[in-house]
């Protein structure tokens, strides 16, 4: 079995500990490392995408990030509560047509006893943005880390 601390139920380190790790997987765009912070048979809805288990996870990843170019994140959390963690993101990216977009959101989580997520809820809104309107580089360095990224 793994174990992926922090475990629930959070505290206010826990749950921003966890917010980050996720948004420092997610920025390595690796679908497998991703995938590995979720059961085996998670839960999700993105969008109006439903997924379920891990390879199904990686398969969709592996779709996304051949689609969303220069892909960077940044998560903050928004509440938590017992096994339970909801965060707001933002996202950049571009097509292959060279179009930038910011992807705002909110998600949903809920975590098993051993801190893997079992469910991920996704709401996600898309923008088009100009190259010069970027504001999300890369990873989060690591002095940042904790601090609210301003979602506008």
């Amino acid at each position: 079995m793994t174990v992926r601390p922090p475990v629930p139920p959070f505290d206010l380190a826990a749950a921003l500990k966890k917010v980050q790790a996720a948004e420092d997987a997610w920025n390595t765009r690796d679908p497998e490392r991703v995938a590995g912070a979720y059961t085996v048979d998670s839960v999700w809805r993105n969008r109006d995408t439903f997924v379920t288990g891990r390879p199904a996870i990686v398969e969709f990843l592996t779709d996304k990030w051949s689609r969303e170019l220069d892909y960077a994140l940044r998560k903050n959390l928004w509440a938590f509560e017992g096994d339970r963690i909801a965060v707001r993101f933002q996202y950049e990216c571009r097509d292959s047509g060279g179009q930038w977009w910011r992807c705002y959101g909110n998600e949903l989580w809920e975590f098993d006893e051993d801190g893997l997520m079992r469910r991920r809820e996704a709401s996600i809104n898309d923008l088009a943005i100009e190259e010069s309107d970027r504001r999300v580089f890369g990873a989060r360095p690591e002095s940042e880390h904790g601090v609210e990224f301003p979602i506008r």
